[in-house]
């Protein structure tokens, strides 16, 4: 493969060449053979190929330097330097300037193009990663919200199992129990096959933290609130939005995980309010660790903390499964 150095240097040359011929073939023009005829719309042809298809860099220097060379002859015989320079304009530089626009109105279509199908393939990224971000917003919904029903179905399916008066109501209330668990299961498969990426999902939720813990003792979980929870109060809570939020997606997913790997174990919830920080402990005794695959609302719930510069820390300790989320007071403003 020619270097593309030499590559120019040789069309340089060839055009030089195609130069000269042009100017001696301009020289005593009383006599023109048919030969000579002939060589004038052939030089115009190569020059025009010439310039439409070899890059050369610099071409105007050499025909430039042809030209002086023909200025130098009509400084001696004027008429015959006139003719060579004619010859070198009119079959040699007005060729290769129109075979020259061809190729650069040939480069810049080229370059046209493949800028559309480079915008053409930005606009399928940029949808992709749209529909990305869509299946991760779905999972993170799905699991949130379905996740946290199915958990509390279950726990309330085992209440009434534990209570039937008859075997059927109690074999119903096993069935049931053991399709939310299976339910709960599937979501946790699909929502592994849609989330292709940690999200966050800063929608407000749908209650307060003391709704939230009330519904869930109402189907059974034990939970009790312990620290700075009375500053809480309700729709007048005094941290941020996203903070807020944060605080009740911790509790949310803390009493899912406890209804789903430790049923009827009871749950502590304990805030801690300081100037510059927030701090949510939720842990309940658990009798084995959760099994393989489980985490992944965790994963998400930590992706969230992170985002508002805080952090989550979940973990299993002394027969206990402890949640901590710290938040920074005002973040999320």
């Amino acid at each position: 493969m020619v270097p593309g150095n030499v590559r120019t240097m040789r069309n340089s040359t060839v055009l030089a060449a195609l130069a000269l011929a042009g100017l001696v073939n301009g020289l005593a023009t009383d006599v023109l053979p048919v030969w000579r005829q002939l060589l004038y719309p052939t030089l115009a042809v190569l020059v025009h190929l010439h310039g439409r298809h070899l890059p050369v860099r610099r071409g105007e220097l050499v025909m430039a330097a042809v030209g002086a060379l023909g200025v130098a002859i009509a400084a001696v015989r004027v008429w015959e330097g006139v003719g060579a320079l004619a010859s070198l304009g009119l079959f040699v530089v007005l060729p290769w300037l129109a075979g020259r626009f061809r190729r650069q109105q040939a480069e810049l279509i080229a370059v046209g193009r493949e800028r559309i199908v480079q915008l053409e393939r930005a606009q399928e990224l940029v949808a992709e990663r749209a529909r990305l971000r869509e299946r991760a917003r779905i999972a993170a919904d799905m699991h949130d919200s379905l996740g946290h029903e199915l958990a509390l179905i279950a726990l309330r399916a085992g209440a009434l199992e534990l209570t039937a008066d008859t075997e059927p109501t109690r074999r119903a209330a096993t069935g049931l129990r053991e399709s939310a668990v299976t339910a709960s299961e599937r979501l946790r498969h699909t929502v592994g096959v849609l989330r292709e990426g940690t999200t966050t999902s800063f929608e407000p939720p749908d209650e307060t933290v003391q709704a939230l813990v009330a519904r869930a003792a109402e189907a059974g979980l034990p939970i009790t609130l312990t620290g700075d929870w009375a500053a809480l109060p309700g729709e007048c809570t005094p941290l941020p939005p996203l903070i807020d939020r944060a605080v009740h997606r911790v509790v949310q997913e803390a009493l899912t995980n406890a209804a789903r790997h430790a049923p009827g174990a009871p749950v502590t919830a304990h805030l801690a309010l300081t100037t510059d920080h927030v701090q949510v402990t939720v842990s309940n005794p658990v009798a084995q660790p959760p099994p393989p695959g489980a985490g992944s609302g965790l994963a998400g719930l930590a992706e969230r903390v992170r985002l508002l510069g805080g952090t989550l820390r979940p973990g299993a300790h002394d027969g206990r499964f402890t949640v901590t989320a710290r938040l920074p007071r005002e973040g999320g403003a």
